[in-house]
């Protein structure tokens, strides 16, 4: 009878046991607040900008990207195809974005930390004495005693640890915003990569506009020579008037300026793309080319395509999380605290003897701690969590309609530069034309001087104006790239598990995609 007691107390006890055991895993696994869902966007079925010129093309949300990320080898300029490489590696703002980026996951690892509990371990030595000595001197009528001096070594060996139990999840909340924040961060480090090898591209056709400019202007100038050099002659045999050949003269130095003009600019985009790669001014030098005329063929898309390629769009999104999150992190400060501590101490003499049963002293304990009267702090915080999170929201879906805005704008730019194009093509034919029969006026003795020189002056501003719409034709097509994520995908950010492993991730966005 006395066994079925016992027994029966072993299986209740076991009961007891198996209850609160699942009852804690069961408050573990308690998160208050609102879980993420991601809100809908505001966006369009297509661009209203899309139109079937030469330079872009529609394509499916599968195509809509570049190989690997390079998206500046579709303009197969091999010069450009080696500045774009050193971005990566030498550019120092991109450094500060990808050391935020770091700063941002051991953050993740900081936060993570409270989940655990902390264990301290702690040794002391003492050492205690009198001054007295234990001694029996006799004097005839009794002994005196004296106490002799004692000395006591004492050895301490102590330990202890603390939990604080995340039964309502405001730890993994914390987590949670920490590992959104990561993710935008690398997101951003993504967008500013891209944006720095789009300031290089935008460079670097400026710079080969002003190596075009510069062939113009030296082309012209041997020409204007050659005129200068019939008008002197004219002028000598004092066929013309004085006026003619100072105006010959007038538009030679005139042009002759303008290719130093030209000159000076080239070099201070050549010193833009140091600074953009990392190096010194005086360290690059770029050897002198043309312009390409040549728009490649650029990958659109759909508009909802963008939500996936634009790293700023992504960056928006995962902070709303981030905000989220933190909702939920404050609504668990209106529960209790739970905290479980434990300590383990020894102390005795000899230090060999020191962790005998006899020298031990512990203790085990649990704390619960509830703010009863706060005068409305913790309700104050969960509104500023929300207010953050709507200002997210917002936020995410301005960055939607800022890149649709983007994207409209330069599809439009380029249909209304293909058809500038065009136009001013024919513009710079008939300027060609009407010089050469000033030119044959002017010589049968028909016009005066004063034609021809305007006549120049108009080929050569319909020239430059042709040149120019081919810069900004090239510029707009880089712009247009940037604007459509330059093949970026959101699957290139650091997942949850592996911003909370301890294995360090290194985003792709730091390195070229080789495979």
């Amino acid at each position: 009878m006395g066994d079925n007691n016992v027994h029966n107390r072993g299986i209740n006890l076991f009961s007891l046991r198996y209850v609160g055991i699942t009852f804690f895993f069961f408050l573990s696994g308690c998160m208050v607040g609102p879980n993420y869902h991601r809100p809908a966007p505001v966006i369009s079925h297509r661009f209203k900008e899309l139109k079937p010129v030469n330079g872009w093309q529609t394509a499916n949300p599968s195509a809509a990207a570049f190989p690997k990320g390079e998206w500046w080898t579709i303009y197969n300029d091999p010069v450009l195809n080696q500045l774009e490489e050193q971005v990566d590696i030498s550019n120092q703002n991109l450094k500060q974005a990808e050391a935020n980026y770091r700063y941002a996951r051991a953050l993740i690892d900081q936060t993570k930390a409270a989940l655990y509990p902390t264990l301290n371990l702690g040794t002391n030595f003492d050492r205690q004495g009198n001054g007295g000595g234990a001694r029996s001197i006799g004097n005839g009528g009794g002994n005196i005693n004296y106490s002799s001096g004692m000395t006591r070594n004492t050895y301490a060996l102590q330990t202890s640890a603390s939990w604080d139990l995340d039964l309502w999840g405001k730890i993994r909340r914390n987590t949670e915003s920490q590992v959104a924040a990561a993710q935008a961060s690398a997101a951003d480090l993504a967008n500013a990569r891209l944006s720095y090898q789009s300031q290089l591209a935008q460079t670097y056709f400026n710079l080969r506009y002003q190596d075009s400019l510069i062939d113009l202007l030296q082309k012209t100038v041997k020409a204007y020579e050659q005129s200068l050099k019939v008008t002197q002659d004219q002028h000598n045999a004092g066929v013309i008037e004085p006026t003619a050949l100072l105006q010959a003269q007038t538009q030679l130095e005139q042009t002759k300026a303008q290719l130093t003009a030209a000159g000076i600019s080239r070099s201070q985009y050549e010193h833009a793309i140091a600074t953009l790669i990392g190096k010194p001014p005086a360290n690059l030098s770029i050897p002198h080319g043309i312009l390409n005329d040549n728009i490649p063929q650029i990958p659109v898309g759909v508009p909802s395509i963008l939500l996936q390629r634009r790293p700023d769009i992504a960056s928006a999104e995962r902070h709303m999380q981030e905000k989220n999150a933190q909702i939920g992190a404050a609504i668990a400060a209106f529960f209790p605290d739970v905290t479980l501590s434990a300590n383990l101490s020894y102390s005795g003499n000899p230090v060999g003897s020191l962790v005998q049963v006899a020298n031990r002293i512990w203790s085990l304990g649990a704390s619960a701690s509830e703010n009863l009267f706060d005068g409305g702090v913790r309700s104050s915080m969960v509104k500023q969590a929300e207010a953050q999170y709507d200002a997210s929201v917002a936020q995410y879906r301005q960055t939607i309609l800022t890149a649709l805005q983007s994207v409209e704008d330069q599809l439009s730019n380029l249909n209304i530069l293909n058809d500038q194009k065009i136009q001013q093509q024919a513009a710079v034919e008939y300027a060609d034309k009407t010089l050469k029969v000033a030119l044959a006026q002017y010589m049968s003795g028909t016009h005066d001087y004063t034609t021809v020189v305007t006549q120049q002056v108009a080929l050569l501003n319909n020239q430059q104006t042709a040149l120019g719409i081919q810069q900004q034709q090239m510029v707009d097509s880089v712009l247009l790239i940037e604007n459509l994520g330059g093949g970026w995908k959101d699957d290139r950010l650091p997942s949850k598990s592996s911003l909370t492993s301890n294995i360090p991730f290194i985003p792709s966005v730091l390195q070229q995609n080789k495979n």
